[in-house]
């Protein structure tokens, strides 16, 4: 096995640990084991547990960056693609749900967030920027975005952003604890986003 191969499967290995029983309680030789080989031969790769862990995170990131639509979509420079109408809406988030719930990548490692959370001040931050901060910007753009083009009306973009995603961001941590009931979280977010949708809807 080439070196480029062994370090990717400690990562792997290291956030499927992180995800599970949290940064501080997983261990070198835990790691190790899982990847099938020494500690030495681990530490020709990384020099510490916490180099595993700014690797993990950049590598998160990027994947961060490059797939979800909260980290890239600008709705005053893309208005052309705006989701102009309920079902457009449902297609959008709902692919953006199972996204998060099944890239193996960002689904752990939203897990290893969660966990650590109370203990790691940098993941706290991350954890607020990926779950609170993009996610809350994301749509407060997106709802400026249908006011400006005259399908919604309303005079708090922010709070209709908050009315629209918080109850989506509670819907998709109960997946994380009872994956069963993806399909009926699904059902919600198509119910909610009609909803939201004739409450709001112009009649333009």
């Amino acid at each position: 096995m080439d070196r480029g191969n062994t370090k990717q499967e400690i990562l792997e290995a290291s956030l499927e640990l992180f995800s599970v029983q949290g940064f501080e309680a997983t261990s070198i030789s835990q790691i190790a084991g899982a990847v099938g080989i020494r500690k030495a031969s681990l530490y020709s790769h990384f020099e510490s547990k916490q180099a595993i862990l700014d690797a993990l995170v950049q590598a998160v990131l990027e994947e961060y960056v490059a797939h979800s639509i909260f980290a890239k979509a600008d709705w005053k420079q893309d208005t052309h693609n705006l989701p102009v109408t309920p079902n457009a809406a449902v297609q959008m988030i709902q692919g953006q749900i199972r996204f998060i719930l099944h890239d193996p990548m960002i689904s752990r490692a939203r897990k290893m967030l969660v966990i650590e959370q109370f203990q790691n001040p940098k993941l706290a931050q991350l954890q607020t920027k990926q779950n609170y901060s993009d996610v809350l910007g994301y749509f407060t753009g997106l709802i400026e975005g249908l006011i400006q083009k005259g399908i919604l009306t309303g005079d708090d973009p922010e709070i209709m952003a908050a009315q629209f995603c918080l109850p989506i961001s509670v819907w998709i941590n109960l997946c994380d604890r009872e994956p069963d009931r993806e399909p009926e979280v699904m059902e919600l977010v198509d119910k909610h986003i009609r909803q939201f949708f004739r409450v709001y809807q112009t009649g333009k």
